[in-house]
C-alpha cells in the first residue's frame, strides 16, 4: 500500500482559511475593539512567512554549513530581543544574558536531538536543524520572557533572590507543564498531525512528537533556569 502524498494547497483554496479569520475582525468590529493591531499581526504573518518560505527553498538548495550557521545566529539574537520585550529592566545588560541563556541551552538541546537523537549526516541538513532549531529557540524565548517578567515583578515586591527565582521558574514552566499534560488527549501537536498528514504511521510519528515535546521542555527548562541564575545578584567584597 503507498502511503498518502501530502495534499497541495492551491491558493484559492488557501483563502478559505481567512474566512473564520474574517469572521474574528468581524466580531472585533461589531465590539468597536482596536482592529490595528490584530491586522497588523495578520499582515506581518503573510508578509514573514512568504518571506520565509523563499528564503529556506534557498538554503536547503545552497546546503551551506555557513549559511545554516548565520540563520541560527539571527534566530537567537531576535528571539533573545523578542524575549525581553515584557520586562521592565533595563535591556542593555539584559539583552547579553538572553543571548547567553538561549545559547547554551538552545545549541545544546539542539546538538543532542540532531546528533545524539536523529544522527544527521551531514550534521548542517537544513531540512531538519532550522526547523527543530526553531522549535526550540522560541521555547526559549517564551520561556525566558515569562520568567523574567515574574523575576523582576517578584523583586519590586520585595521577595529575596532565592524566592523570586523559585517563582519565576515555576510560572515558566507552566505552559510546557501543561502541554505536556494534554498532548494525545486535548491536542495532537504540530509534527505529529503534519507527519500523519503526510501519510507517516502514526507509530513512527508518535516517536518524532516524544522528542519534540522532550525538546521543547527541556530548552525552556534550562533557559529559563540560567537566565535567572545569570540575573542572581552580586555579593560585595
Amino acid at each position: 500500500m503507498s502511503e498518502k502524498s501530502l495534499t497541495i494547497i492551491e491558493l484559492p483554496e488557501l483563502a478559505l482559511a481567512f474566512i473564520p479569520v474574517i469572521v474574528v475582525l468581524f466580531i472585533q468590529f461589531k465590539w468597536s475593539l482596536l482592529q490595528r493591531r490584530t491586522m497588523l499581526a495578520l499582515i506581518r504573518m503573510l508578509i514573514q512567512l512568504l518571506f520565509v518560505g523563499f528564503f529556506l527553498s534557498y538554503i536547503f538548495e545552497s546546503n551551506s554549513a555557513w549559511l545554516v550557521l548565520s540563520l541560527l545566529m539571527v534566530m537567537v539574537l531576535f528571539s533573545s530581543w523578542i524575549a525581553l520585550n515584557n520586562i521592565k529592566a533595563s535591556k542593555g545588560f539584559l539583552f547579553k544574558r538572553a543571548i547567553l541563556a538561549t545559547s547554551v541551552s538552545g545549541i545544546l538541546t539542539l546538538f543532542i536531538i540532531t546528533q545524539g537523537v536523529l544522527q544527521l549526516t551531514p550534521w548542517y541538513q537544513p531540512q531538519t536543524v532550522i526547523p527543530l532549531a526553531g522549535m526550540i529557540f522560541a521555547s526559549c524565548m517564551n520561556s525566558i520572557s515569562l520568567s523574567g517578567e515574574r523575576f523582576y515583578a517578584e523583586l519590586l515586591n520585595k521577595a529575596s533572590y532565592e524566592q523570586a527565582r523559585n517563582i519565576a521558574f515555576q510560572a515558566s514552566m507552566i505552559p510546557n507543564v501543561n502541554a505536556l499534560l494534554a498532548v494525545g488527549i486535548v491536542s495532537l501537536p504540530g509534527m505529529m498531525t503534519g507527519q500523519i498528514l503526510s501519510g507517516v504511521s502514526p507509530f513512527i510519528a508518535v516517536r518524532y512528537q516524544i522528542m519534540v515535546m522532550c525538546m521543547v521542555f527541556a530548552s525552556a527548562g534550562i533557559s529559563s533556569a540560567y537566565f535567572l541564575y545569570l540575573n542572581k545578584p552580586k555579593k560585595n567584597g
